[in-house]
């Protein structure tokens, strides 16, 4: 009669086997999920040091501004600090001209995440409209960049970071476009 643990070690090795199989394919796919930052390091310091949303929302559109700058051969190397003790930009972002449109859809919704959460805790901040109607602006030129863009390539990866910029930048067109018109100081002209 076999003992026990002669049974149980073709057993053993077929269970860590199947663990082995099912379990590779796991950190194949934690791998390839692993995606880049939309933001620089600098960037991200940018954003945590600028709490109110109107500025956030501008480090926003500068940093998308660098990275259509950077495709367009135009990068300005030296980012101006806009107020005093500002962290520095940093090092201007790089990458495949498919990474940065994916950086641009990032940031974008990040953008728009941040309007969001504003919106909910504080619905009647009138942070929101202002910042809102200064992305929409700044999201309406994106609009025409990527839509040119999606016109004269052929990649399919480009083409699909273009149209989730595209979606991203259509989202804020259209959630600005249903603002009430910007309220008049009465005060300032008599």
């Amino acid at each position: 009669m076999p003992n026990k643990s002669t049974l149980s070690r073709p057993i053993t090795k077929s269970l860590l086997l199947v663990a082995a199989v099912i379990t590779l394919p796991l950190f194949t796919i934690s791998a390839v999920a692993q995606t880049r930052d939309h933001l620089t390091d600098p960037e991200t310091e940018l954003i945590r040091f600028h709490q109110e949303l109107d500025k956030r929302i501008e480090v926003f559109i500068r940093a998308i501004d660098r990275r259509f700058e950077i495709m367009n051969g135009v990068a300005d190397p030296k980012m101006k600090k806009v107020m005093k003790g500002e962290p520095d930009w940093g090092a201007a972002p790089k990458g495949t001209r498919t990474e940065l449109i994916g950086d641009i859809a990032g940031i974008l919704d990040e953008a728009i995440t941040n309007i969001d959460d504003v919106s909910r805790r504080d619905e009647k901040s009138p942070l929101i409209s202002r910042s809102l109607r200064r992305l929409m602006t700044a999201a309406t030129g994106y609009a025409t960049q990527l839509t040119a863009m999606s016109k004269q390539t052929k990649d399919n990866d480009e083409l699909s970071a273009i149209e989730r910029a595209l979606d991203n930048a259509n989202d804020v067109i259209e959630a600005g476009s249903k603002l009430p018109p910007p309220a008049t100081d009465k005060k300032s002209k008599p």
